[in-house]
């Protein structure tokens, strides 16, 4: 199986991008795992809202195929800890799909037709964070993860 983590506009705070490039490395040891950036939309001051989600979510389901499971995250999604986020990669892994796509939306979050296709919708927090954290946490957490599942002692019970 195969992670992809999407992600829309780019992070220019060099320690964040540091901190995230050396999860994604350690993550690299258990999973294939892809990062991608889905570029910032130009000229967005003549669109509105609903526009600039809907040319977001275009983009978005272009990066997708039909088999992919994509997981939305999303603020009124489902929110478990850390061993249920393991048991859920568990689960996902065991049922034999190829790409498990994971999405952090723009700052108005998701078209319609994005949560039409979307398989489901996750929650780190009640809290918000700012989309350039929410990346770090949420690679973070794949890796807190997969050490779980290995019974590695990275997560303390």
């Amino acid at each position: 199986m195969q992670i992809t983590l999407l992600a829309i506009g780019k992070t220019d705070d060099k320690r964040l991008i540091q901190l995230i490039d050396d999860y994604s490395k350690r993550l690299s040891h258990y999973i294939k795992f892809h990062f991608e950036i889905i570029p910032d939309l130009k000229k967005v001051k003549h669109l509105s809202e609903a526009q600039q989600k809907e040319k977001e979510g275009e983009v978005i389901l272009s990066k997708t195929q039909n088999s992919d499971i994509l997981i939305l995250l999303d603020e009124n999604g489902k929110q478990m800890d850390s061993v249920g986020f393991s048991n859920y990669l568990q689960k996902h892994m065991n049922s034999g799909i190829k790409h498990l796509i994971f999405v952090i939306g723009g700052p108005y979050g998701f078209s319609d037709a994005v949560y039409q296709r979307a398989n489901g919708k996750l929650s780190l927090s009640k809290m918000t964070f700012s989309h350039q954290m929410v990346r770090l946490f949420f690679i973070e957490q794949l890796y807190r993860g997969f050490t779980i599942l290995k019974n590695e002692p990275y997560h303390h019970r």
